[in-house]
């Protein structure tokens, strides 16, 4: 896709974000520095607080933006029930998630920010994941050789737990893995 000489930049530090964000066929330098400190208040209405952290995440870019640059913020979370499953601090933590979403429904929402230096678009995508009943076994195996301590929810949904413990995927599968592809190629033609 012709960018019309502008320059991408993507603000995020997850492997993810940027293998997806290639796979696009964009080419983009990765520069995740932000003056922002992820928090908000308990009152904030979950599905809201992505779009929150995305538009943080941009607002709070380390630098001005140059006349042409774009950047690209991006905030995911996982919510099951009316819990919020971020990254875990630990095993431990990783083992209750697991079994939380264990022959459960939850969503996964992930917002993007597309920013230049007189205009600014946030959106979001919620993807609703199944799980299958996990055994005690699999949950160890997979923390054990996965160590999914970077990832909301503890998991990958593109990693073996994905593979054996997901049974069904209502939206997006990228948008589960970290990045809503198809939405953000539309969202950014039309930015553009």
């Amino acid at each position: 896709m012709d960018t019309h000489g502008k320059r991408i930049i993507l603000a995020s530090n997850s492997p993810r974000r940027r293998e997806l964000l290639a796979g696009l066929g964009f080419e983009f330098t990765v520069d995740a520095r932000t003056l922002f400190e992820e928090e908000y208040s308990p009152e904030t209405p979950h599905n809201m607080i992505p779009e929150m952290m995305s538009l943080g995440k941009s607002m709070g870019f380390h630098r001005e933006l140059e006349p042409d640059e774009i950047l690209v913020t991006s905030d995911t979370m996982v919510l099951c029930g009316s819990e919020i499953l971020g990254k875990p601090s630990d095993r431990e933590d990783a083992v209750r998630m697991l079994r939380l979403l264990s022959g459960r429904e939850h969503q996964v929402i992930t917002a993007v920010t597309i920013r230049d230096i007189g205009r600014t678009k946030t959106f979001s995508v919620s993807s609703d994941v199944y799980f299958k009943d996990l055994t005690d076994e699999e949950i160890d195996y997979y923390i054990d050789n996965y160590r999914p301590f970077d990832k909301a929810g503890a998991y990958g949904i593109q990693e073996w737990i994905g593979y054996v413990g997901i049974c069904r995927i209502d939206g997006s599968f990228y948008n589960v893995m970290g990045f809503p592809t198809q939405r953000f190629y539309e969202e950014l033609k039309a930015f553009l």
